[in-house]
């Protein structure tokens, strides 16, 4: 029995230094948990067993847990590297439809040749759907989805309002608007400039022009112009219906006017009605007819101006918007704490893509683990539960960080030299067994 004993003792300070071995091993692997060899005595007993005098039986591996306290954080400069501040584990999938998930702690994704965040071992990074304002309508896991992060954004959309907000000086020198020439600038006081779109994503400048009107106290004229690839070209404004007048310039281009009170305040723009360009492609008389390109001829575009003022000062605008978009390309990936991905593209646009999935389980040393630095739910760990970074008892996200792991490498080397004590003991009381078996067997 005395062997046995001694010889689990040598196979528990093996293991011992097995494990301590495993974890200097991964002492530099982004995510990691060290392991601790728990040891338990071991003792045979009956019913007819005298329990005062009852002799070990050695010892055996009670388990080999792993520790999932905090590690330190390394930061990086990449946007796609995630670390969890607290609690939970991110969700990977070995397929883009599988729904059997790992569990990890290690944050090192990156894209993979069809714009998917993935982490190093190939396995998709599971989110939430989220709608288009970023929240999130379930947390269900079922319900969770990879990221897929597109190189552009979308369809382009056509122009069809532009909001202006501006000052014209009330001390500017009037001008006879039946004079107006784009290319002449004594023809008008002020004017101001906005790129616009079309249904293909083409860009155009718009430009607006306003004259101070030499003929009636207080009013402005406006007259419009767009480029195309022949240069710039002269919109007209629809005909308001009568009584309402337009201005006509020195080219028959037609415009629309501003009327204002004595307090500088507006009084009218286009006589209430709205200020709307002709069809941009279709040709004179019935417009300006740009070089569209294949575009929508038919497309006009609305003048919204947002209480514009005469005032004693400087031409100044205080807004001047449009709502078309031409097609982006993506310029930046950026994960908020609450695990909310955004994408931004070079068309001004910023699109919110998913957010990242993490679950929690009820006995994290339950987890059975898969390496890659990944673990699997089951019986002992509990079911997963998935949950929104930073609510609840659920860990925010910081980007641009990684997880170290939290092995202490002093302690592991301190343990180590433990484990080879331990075993050198227990090799000596093999041998020293052996020599009082030796002793016996040479009696005679």
């Amino acid at each position: 029995m005395s062997f046995n004993i001694a010889l689990s003792g040598i196979n528990a300070a093996q293991k011992d230094i097995d494990v301590t071995a495993n974890n200097i091993s991964n002492v530099n692997t982004f995510g990691f948990k060290e392991s601790r060899a728990e040891f338990a005595d071991v003792y045979s007993s009956s019913v007819f067993s005298n329990s005062k005098t009852t002799v070990g039986q050695g010892v055996t591996t009670a388990d080999v847990a792993q520790q999932f306290s905090q590690g330190s954080f390394l930061f990086s400069n990449n946007s796609l590297d995630l670390a969890i501040d607290g609690s939970g584990f991110f969700a990977t999938s070995a397929n883009a439809e599988d729904l059997d998930v790992n569990l990890t702690r290690a944050g090192a994704f990156k894209l993979d040749e069809n714009s998917f965040m993935v982490n190093s071992a190939g396995q998709f990074l599971r989110v939430f759907p989220v709608n288009p304002d970023g929240t999130v309508s379930s947390v269900a896991l079922a319900s969770t989805i990879p990221l897929q992060i597109p190189s552009s954004a979308g369809q382009p959309q056509p122009t069809a309002n532009v909001d202006i907000g501006l000052n014209l000086p009330a001390g500017e020198t009037a001008l006879d608007p039946a004079n107006f020439d784009p290319t002449d600038n004594t023809t008008y006081n002020a004017a101001t400039s906005l790129t616009i779109y079309d249904s293909l994503g083409q860009s155009y400048v718009a430009t607006t022009y306003y004259v101070k009107d030499t003929n009636v106290a207080n009013q402005w004229a406006m007259f419009t112009t767009m480029t195309d690839p022949n240069g710039s070209q002269p919109v007209d404004i629809v005909a308001p219906p009568p009584p309402q007048t337009q201005p006509t310039g020195a080219n028959g281009q037609t415009g629309m006017y501003m009327n204002f009170n004595a307090d500088g305040t507006v009084a009218s723009v286009n006589g209430g009605n709205p200020v709307v360009t002709e069809p941009l492609g279709v040709a004179p008389p019935g417009g300006a007819g740009l070089d569209m390109g294949g575009a929508d001829v038919n497309q006009t575009v609305t003048f919204n101006f947002n209480n514009p003022t005469q005032f004693a000062s400087a031409f100044e605008v205080q807004q001047l918007a449009q709502d078309g978009v031409t097609v982006g390309r993506l310029t930046s990936v950026d994960i908020g704490s609450s695990g909310l991905v955004n994408a931004t593209y070079s068309n001004g646009t910023t699109q919110p893509l998913g957010k990242v999935a993490l679950v929690k389980v009820a006995n994290e040393q339950g987890l059975a683990p898969v390496g890659n630095t990944a673990w699997t739910a089951n019986q002992s760990s509990g079911d997963p539960i998935a949950g929104e970074a930073d609510q609840g008892s659920y860990g925010r996200i910081l980007s641009g960080t990684l997880e170290q792991s939290n092995v202490n490498l002093t302690t592991e080397l301190v343990d180590l030299i433990t484990g080879q004590r331990n075993f050198q003991a227990n090799s000596r009381s093999l041998e020293v067994n052996n020599t009082i078996t030796q002793t016996i067997l040479q009696i005679r």
